[in-house]
């Protein structure tokens, strides 16, 4: 399976010669095959498309502001691509080199990941919306020396200043030695000894770059993703499988077909970026769609504006946006026409059932299927959703129901053993590998084996708990580890505890996930302060949301800081989270055994504090 030759053998003679290496006509015919699937990325996401479909629009970019969208076809993406490709070889680029790129959603973006691709490095995307010292932590990991990114970003009528982000960031980054710096906005830009004008430089090369030969399980990208420490973990996904995976869960999931308009409005930041806005649509040579602003910009019709303005024909988005606007009414759906839709998907969390009946009736007219899908940035691809099936097959709602092609789950016990009845619960694992599973963690493999082998061996532990139906269906039920989900964002508490630890005032804290009406989840922090510092409460918290915002990003920021005199601590001094999570979710006869700690009262203290929290909230 290394080189998935099995998928590509049948169709070789089928295959367009600009596939294939100039002397392919010097080698036998299963060497081709190999050949083929080492150039699967660059080569199958654009040229093939080219020489068949040249003008076909292979990317719609919405930008921030409605009815400004600029369109680009394959023939348009392959010349950028080809010209970035070259540039990035001129300027000392190889092959396994690592590239950070930190952009919003736009042509030049995928065009940098895709030009990575075509030279042989691997690529690490860095969501535009984290701090200098967040990305920082990135650049150094991946230890690159090459940065892209735009002058500004722009989002929801706000404009970002990323390439200032970036210059904070590379100031502690001694392998940086090139920054390419793209055009967004019109606003000039104090450009460094380091920096490169990309488009500039982009027009002096040639519109044609010669595709690396890659091995297929050579690096295609990077990813971070949070983890149960506080240090992000690089995950690596490599050549063929990841493309393969990609491609068939865009097409059969979502019942892709040729000339739909796929319309993702996930990051490229994010894993569901890379695969349902980048690689899965343009494999399948799909027209994909680029979201740069927010679901309430201008207004909360935004979404369906755009599909009626662009005629979407797949919608995926994410529960907590769902969410979000279903508070703001029908009459904001009603509005527009959204009879393109024939899919629509869920992604980033598990939908509450409120939330998907609204999707299916009112956005969908009680026609679409809903696809509530669920994956991670570990697995590359959607493992579990109701699609795809007998289109007459029941979809339930809130469930993901059906595991994808070649996905084995399992549910093991608290004693480790799998779980063989139905309706129970138990820890999500994958009983055998799959094409687009992450191959290791960058760095540092023994984390890698740590977390997902050793739990469960034989198995690949997810972190995640799901409840296995009577009829055999699945529904995630959250995550096991410190790991929590705030508006489809994965943030690990104690990387947040990190940062509020740094505090002067404080003198220790517990962070903790709790239910969250619009994000799924929101961040509660206890905090302790020091007893040898004056200082009120309102200022702590107040320069608490500073350091997390300015060392993470917005989104981490605590919503709710409660100030406590002591933590729960079992006698070896651990800090029992689990009662904490009780506490927050007001389930107090749930609190389960306190004989461990090391003094109860602490926990009364704690509930006394939360109602007062609460009851202040109330009053404001």
């Amino acid at each position: 399976m290394k080189h998935h030759s099995i998928v590509w053998h049948k169709n070789v003679k089928k295959r367009h010669s600009i596939v294939w290496h100039k002397n392919v006509k010097k080698r036998h015919s299963i060497v081709c095959v190999h050949v083929f699937s080492l150039w699967a990325h660059s080569v199958n996401c654009l040229d093939r498309h080219v020489h068949t479909c040249p003008e076909r629009v292979a990317l719609i970019w919405e930008r921030d502001e409605p009815g400004s969208e600029v369109k680009v076809t394959y023939r348009e993406l392959l010349e950028m691509t080809c010209r970035l490709g070259n540039l990035l070889r001129h300027r000392g680029v190889k092959r396994g080199d690592c590239v950070t790129i930190y952009m919003s959603p736009c042509p030049l973006a995928v065009a940098s990941m895709l030009a990575c691709a075509r030279i042989g490095a691997a690529h690490n995307v860095v969501f535009a919306g984290f701090s200098a010292e967040a990305l920082a932590e990135r650049i150094r990991d991946a230890r690159s020396s090459t940065v892209i990114t735009v002058n500004q970003g722009v989002r929801g009528g706000k404009v970002t200043e990323l390439k200032r982000t970036v210059d904070t960031a590379v100031q502690s980054c001694p392998t940086v030695q090139q920054v390419f710096v793209a055009m967004r906005t019109e606003n000039p830009v104090v450009m460094t000894a380091k920096d490169v004008a990309m488009e500039e430089e982009m027009l002096k090369e040639d519109v044609v770059c010669e595709p690396a030969a890659m091995d297929s399980e050579d690096v295609l990208f990077l990813l971070y993703t949070s983890g149960s420490t506080g240090k992000p973990k690089g995950l690596v996904h490599t050549q063929a499988g990841y493309l393969l995976y990609a491609a068939l869960t865009h097409r059969y999931v979502f019942s892709y077909h040729d000339g739909d308009v796929f319309g993702c409005v996930a990051d490229i930041g994010w894993i569901t970026g890379h695969s349902y806005s980048v690689y899965g649509p343009l494999a399948n040579g799909g027209t994909t769609v680029l979201f740069e602003s927010t679901p309430i910009y201008p207004d909360p019709g935004r979404y369906w504006e755009m599909v009626q303005r662009l005629k979407i024909n797949q919608f995926y988005g994410a529960p907590t946006a769902i969410r979000l606007l279903l508070k703001y009414g029908d009459q904001w759906v009603h509005k527009y026409d959204r009879s393109t839709l024939k899919t629509l998907g869920s992604v980033g969390e598990p939908i509450n059932t409120e939330a998907w009946e609204w999707y299916h009736s009112v956005v969908g007219d009680g026609r679409c299927p809903v696809v509530d899908t669920w994956w991670q940035t570990e697995t590359g691809g959607i493992c579990i959703a109701p699609r795809p099936s007998d289109p007459d097959a029941e979809i339930v709602p809130g469930m993901a129901m059906r595991p994808f092609f070649g996905i084995k789950p399992v549910l093991m016990d608290t004693e480790g053993k799998v779980v063989t009845s139905n309706n129970t619960s138990g820890a999500l694992c994958i009983a055998q590998p799959w094409p687009g599973m992450a191959r290791t963690i960058h760095n540092n493999h023994q984390r890698f084996t740590e977390t997902y082998c050793q739990p469960h061996p034989g198995y690949f532990f997810t972190g995640d708990g799901a409840y296995r139906s009577k009829e055999g269906y699945y529904q995630i039920t959250g995550r096991l580890d410190d790991v929590i989900n705030v508006s489809g964002h994965r943030i690990g508490t104690a990387e947040i505890e990190d940062v509020v630890n740094q505090c002067s005032a404080v003198a220790e804290s517990a962070v903790i996930g709790y239910s969250h009406n619009i994000k799924g989840q929101g961040v509660y922090a206890f905090v302790v302060l020091k007893k040898s510092v004056e200082v009120e409460e309102a200022d702590v918290s107040r320069q608490l949301t500073v350091m997390v915002s300015k060392n993470i990003a917005k989104y981490a920021c605590p919503d709710c800081i409660q100030f406590v005199q002591r933590l729960p601590k079992t006698r070896s001094g651990k800090i029992m989270r689990r009662v904490l999570r009780k506490v927050v979710e007001c389930e107090l006869n749930g609190l389960g055994d306190l004989s461990t700690l090391d003094d109860p009262t602490t926990v009364q203290e704690i509930i006394q504090g939360h109602r007062d929290l609460l009851s202040k909230q109330q009053q404001q």
